[in-house]
């Protein structure tokens, strides 16, 4: 029996498949990991990418922390007349359809681009935030991401003034914990669980394999992982392409 078969039995067999998905998803729409050859990690800034996504550099450097992110993280959502917009591939589009089906009852994300969503996922846990979502920090007012890339240098806030700030988890700050504890009950509840395009190498987010204790659990990476000896199942290559070939019934 081929991977594909042997995957497609699993979903077939499975009624409460939760997804975890990292960077990986995204990367075949377009939208460059950090820790691959060609990721952010290895192209060359004045300060190294992890520090430019800091909250303590946030704090501190706000004008070039806006440089980075509206160039790195935001041109791909927005799209610009040089910069097609990323748009969902096979993963995240099978993915919906496992879920309208009635066999996937969550996605949970490590990715802040919101593609998940726009797929037609409906309940998705993303642990790191998303860009698609910006706040004042003054007043709570909510501007979008076209709104944020926009902006002339640091986003400010029209109503009052304040700076806007991304809703996303930079390094130094915590875990939502609302989204944490959803997805440890999705994990926990599952019958199967995928884990694709992660290097299981971010904790906490990493450590949420550990709260899975069926017998499908299924690692789906383009690279090996240091996770894959404690995987009921291995699956190397890109994820859309694999998930592309599976059935929904």
């Amino acid at each position: 029996m081929d991977d594909i078969a042997v995957l497609q039995k699993l979903i077939d067999e499975s009624n409460n498949i939760v997804f975890f998905g990292g960077a990986g998803v995204s990367t075949e729409s377009g939208i460059k990991d950090f820790r691959s050859v060609d990721g952010l990690y290895h192209e060359k800034y004045k300060y190294p990418p992890e520090e430019m996504l800091s909250h303590t550099f946030y704090v501190r450097h706000k004008q070039e922390f806006y440089e980075f992110y509206k160039d790195k993280l935001l041109v791909k959502t927005v799209g610009t007349e040089t910069v097609e917009k990323a748009m969902p591939n096979a993963a995240h589009k099978k993915l919906a359809e496992l879920e309208q089906a009635g066999k996937l009852k969550a996605v949970i994300t490590q990715n802040i681009d919101g593609l998940h969503q726009a797929a037609g996922s409906k309940i998705v846990y993303e642990l790191h935030g998303s860009v698609l979502r910006n706040y004042c920090e003054e007043c709570g007012a909510f501007f979008d991401e076209k709104y944020m890339f926009s902006s002339e240098g640091i986003p400010v806030c029209s109503q009052c003034g304040g700076p806007v700030k991304p809703d996303v988890v930079l390094y130094e700050e915590g875990l939502d914990n609302n989204v944490m504890q959803g997805a440890l009950r999705a994990i926990s509840a599952a019958d199967m669980l995928i884990i694709g395009g992660t290097s299981l190498v971010v904790y906490p987010a990493a450590g949420l394999i550990d709260y899975y204790h069926g017998k499908k659990l299924v690692l789906i990476n383009r690279d090996a992982t240091a996770r894959d000896s404690v995987a009921d199942y291995v699956f190397h290559g890109n994820i859309g392409e694999i998930l592309g070939k599976i059935q929904v019934r």
